[in-house]
């Protein structure tokens, strides 16, 4: 049998990436049943906020949309210095799909994003990043192969201690389920390809409903964003936290909302973004200046 040739391989590439393309809902489709999961973000609204589908869907054909917020060119509020190199977040909502404000309020933020302090930012959001969770009927906090993805992450202890971890400390809570092995999921593999590709100076990652602030890694903690206080609640087998903030060094700020359904009043919501502000001024920007 003759072997297929490299421009036949190319163009299967091309097909299959076309095919995966094609069969990611488009944008008035995917805000439309976001819209009617979360009621706080209309359809309207979801659509003029410029997301963007990835090459990647979800186990379940949902896709995943994030959107690149580049800074503005401007000098740094109260030091009058260029960046060296802009700061960069990854802001992250809905790990967990049950978590429904912990996207609507990343939503809610996406809106601000044009404010004068968060233009100096390279930004890169993902409101959703477990789309079969929140869109199952009901949602659920793992995606459409029951897997919790802020436990598949590939920590260095993953394969000693995610597994006696699940079994020992949750009962094998098929809620906690870390998956067969690490990254084993595309929403997670997809996950890690953008902290790899936008090298993020800090990644904030939105969940509820704890009512408190978690931090992992190497920058001066926050103490507290609006009403939510610093409560180190340590690191999991898997998790996000601890393959950022520890393995790769990389602060990793996790916001804890005190509600999974309810969302904080706007005073709130305002509270905790202009904290999250100052703190990233204070603590992240002010490295990056020359």
């Amino acid at each position: 049998m003759r072997r297929p040739t490299l421009l036949f391989c190319a163009a299967l590439s091309a097909l299959l990436h076309s095919a995966n393309l094609a069969a990611a809902p488009g944008i008035d489709h995917w805000c439309a049943a976001i819209g009617k999961r979360l009621g706080s973000v209309p359809p309207a609204e979801c659509r003029r906020l410029g997301l963007q589908p990835a090459t990647t869907v979800s186990t379940r054909g949902h896709a995943l949309m994030l959107r690149d917020i580049p800074p503005t060119a401007q000098k740094l509020a109260n030091t009058g210095k260029l960046p060296a190199r802009p700061t960069r977040i990854l802001l992250i909502g809905g790990i967990h799909g049950d978590e429904l404000t912990s996207a609507s309020i990343v939503f809610h933020w996406l809106q601000w994003l044009n404010e004068a302090e968060s233009r100096q930012y390279h930004w890169r959001v993902i409101p959703v990043a477990n789309p079969d969770g929140l869109l199952a009927n009901p949602p659920q906090r793992v995606n459409g192969r029951g897997v919790d993805l802020n436990r598949n992450f590939p920590t260095p202890d993953w394969s000693s201690d995610a597994h006696a971890y699940w079994a020992k400390k949750t009962n094998k809570d098929p809620r906690r389920f870390p998956g067969h092995s690490a990254m084993s999921e595309p929403e997670t593999r997809w996950l890690r390809e953008q902290i790899e590709q936008f090298q993020p100076d800090v990644v904030v990652s939105v969940h509820a409903p704890f009512g408190i602030l978690d931090y992992d890694g190497p920058a001066r903690q926050p103490r507290r964003f609006g009403h939510l206080k610093l409560n180190r609640l340590g690191i999991y087998p898997g998790s996000l936290g601890n393959y950022g903030g520890v393995h790769k060094n990389m602060p990793v700020i996790t916001i804890e909302l005190p509600n999974a359904t309810a969302m904080p009043t706007a005073r709130e919501q305002r509270e905790i973004w202009n904290d999250m502000q100052t703190w990233l001024r204070r603590n992240i920007a002010s490295k990056n200046t020359s």
